[in-house]
């Protein structure tokens, strides 16, 4: 039995992510333990994985909910979502990794006891951002990607959180550009930071290392990038890394509606825009279609119509094999899980890699990228009708979910985990 220790970002995405391998590795008689901010305190328990726990920043007053750090961020910075991904890079992207900086910076001397205590024989991190305590420590760790894999830079490909297109070129260097204009002083305390408390300088205008000793990330074969040079044998790709044990869903009977069963998301985060969520439920409501929809955390402020059901929570992954198409943010759990049950996509990215799997949905022929602030109408139900009719898509969707679901990402990355901690530290 091995100890290995899953330090997930903060949100569901990447947390639930790091639940389906640890699940994997449980069962294969590991103990798992997870390293989680306090507001999750009991949700991985209830799961029955340990939990140790720590916070990104000071106690609030008031009684979190799960992700409150990201949730409450997110809602406040909202307004910022109806800009292009360019503008974004000051308003929304920079203080996006300010905010996940400033909490590495005082997380770091809580990590260290955590892993004192543990002892951990390997660290799985799933974080955009490097922690010292990880990557200093006396045991092999390992990164996962669970966004869009732009986050691992190549300089023929399209710059990460842009959503520009992979054949046009036009953009690429201004956005370059500003992107180093805006975060060349952050990063630069960021690896002073880092290097004061023992690990090695930051990659060029990044903020987390590649592993030495193994890198996955989450991503469809049929939606990845072709890279200019190879990368390192310590990084595999999994098409998905898809949890089981979700609660059954069965779609209401009570449904209106004579169409087809369509999945509406914004995810955990995206849904706080409750004006976005709302305006999409009354066109939709509209057409003859059948819809669940998950609401969110702003739940009590939004009004189905009567084709539609829904809850603040839903099962996703119980609820996708059912549906025929999904309406989504473009978040990389929800983008790969589609896939891994061959289901097409309508788009509406928001913020962060959402714009990048957004413009490779619809540059890979498997969904249509709307702007969520400027669709017309006419426009959402158009691609929703064009794309339930496409029969030669739903058949090369079926290719890509036999051969997902024959090959679970999940078991894959256990044992890629399992052979990081069995061989320890002359694993690199």
């Amino acid at each position: 039995m091995k100890t290995i220790v899953f330090f997930p970002e903060g949100a569901f995405g990447p947390t639930n992510n790091c639940v389906g391998i640890g699940n994997v590795l449980r069962k294969r008689g590991h103990r798992v333990v997870f390293v989680v901010e306090e507001s999750f305190a009991g949700t991985l328990e209830a799961q029955g994985f340990e939990e140790a726990r720590m916070r990104l920043k000071p106690a609030p007053e008031v009684e979190e909910e799960p992700g409150q750090f990201w949730k409450d961020f997110i809602r406040h910075t909202a307004p910022h979502f109806r800009e292009d991904p360019f503008d974004q890079i000051e308003t929304l992207t920079y203080p996006i990794w300010q905010e996940l900086v400033d909490g590495a910076r005082y997380v770091e001397p809580r990590l260290r006891e955590i892993f004192a205590e543990i002892r951990p024989d390997v660290v799985v991190q799933d974080n955009v951002v490097g922690f010292p305590a990880v990557v200093s420590g006396d045991f092999p760790w390992v990164r996962i990607v669970s966004c869009n894999p732009l986050e691992i830079a190549d300089p023929a490909l399209p710059p990460a959180l842009s959503g520009l297109a992979i054949n046009d070129r036009t953009n690429w260097k201004r956005f370059r550009q500003r992107y180093a204009d805006v975060h060349t002083s952050l990063h630069t305390e960021f690896d002073a930071f880092c290097r004061e408390n023992g690990a090695p300088a930051l990659p060029g205008g990044e903020f987390m290392w590649e592993s030495p000793y193994l890198n996955i990330y989450n991503y469809p074969r049929e939606l990845d990038y072709p890279r200019s040079h190879p990368r390192a044998s310590t990084w595999h790709r999994l098409d998905a890394c898809v949890r089981a044990g979700e609660a059954e869903y069965e779609v209401p009977g009570s449904l209106g509606g004579s169409g087809r069963l369509i999945y509406l998301s914004l995810g955990s985060l995206g849904s706080a825009d409750t004006g976005l969520m709302q305006r999409l439920i009354d066109i939709l409501g509209n057409t003859r279609h059948r819809y669940i929809v998950s609401m969110g955390p702003q739940h009590e402020e939004l009004t189905l119509a009567p084709n539609m059901s829904g809850a603040e929570f839903l099962p996703q992954t119980t609820i996708l094999p059912l549906v025929d198409l999904v309406i989504t943010h473009g978040g990389n759990n929800t983008v790969t899980e589609s896939l891994h049950f061959g289901k097409p996509m309508v788009v509406l990215p928001l913020f962060w890699d959402q714009h990048d799997n957004a413009q490779r949905v619809e540059e890979t022929g498997f969904g249509v990228r709307l702007q969520p602030y400027r669709f017309e109408e006419d426009g959402l139900i158009g691609a929703v009708e064009r794309i339930l009719a496409d029969d030669a898509l739903r058949a090369r969707l079926d290719v890509i979910a036999r051969r997902s679901q024959a090959a679970p990402g999940t078991e894959r990355a256990a044992r890629l985990i399992e052979g990081v901690a069995a061989k320890g530290l002359d694993n690199a």
